[in-house]
């Protein structure tokens, strides 16, 4: 697989300012490993193999319990995950599939019951952040890197 377009190379400036998003997320007041269950979730709705890559292997480096990232997709039916955890999982879903239910009341509740007005901002701002990221990679098809010991495709 080769990527479609350097976009990185191609329009440096938004690239920035994607950057600068970045280091303010890294900065907010959400866990390090909810931001990453975050990205995880989504990207696995958006099928973003990088983003995948990238975000599973920053999870288990901090830290998270392998278990709970092979169960992320099936959460709603699995007792590992915080009732917080819960409301940033059900809000990083209805976002990501926006066009599909939009963010009707019913949906926002249990995440503006588990998160201060900051926190729920930042939530947000993570989930959009993330969708663009996986647009990107997917849209540009982006290979993710090959790490040592993974297992290559059999022919």
């Amino acid at each position: 697989m080769h990527a479609r377009l350097d976009y990185a190379a191609a329009a440096p400036d938004p690239l920035k300012a994607m950057i600068g998003l970045e280091r303010a997320l890294a900065a907010a007041s959400l866990a390090p490993a909810l931001r990453e269950l975050v990205k995880i979730r989504a990207s696995q709705i958006n099928g973003c193999a990088y983003c995948l890559e990238m975000h599973t292997r920053e999870a288990l480096a901090a830290g998270e319990d392998p278990t709970r990232l092979h169960v992320l997709a099936a959460w709603r039916e699995s007792p590992l995950f915080s009732e917080q955890e819960r409301a940033a999982l059900a809000w990083t879903e209805q976002l990501t599939r926006l066009a599909e239910k939009g963010a009707p009341d019913a949906a926002f509740a249990p995440a503006r019951a588990a998160f201060d007005d900051r926190a729920l901002a930042e939530l947000t701002f993570l989930i959009g952040a993330i969708n663009l990221w996986n647009r990107l990679s997917v849209g540009f098809a982006v290979p993710h890197p090959a790490r040592a010991g993974a297992v290559p495709a059999r022919a």
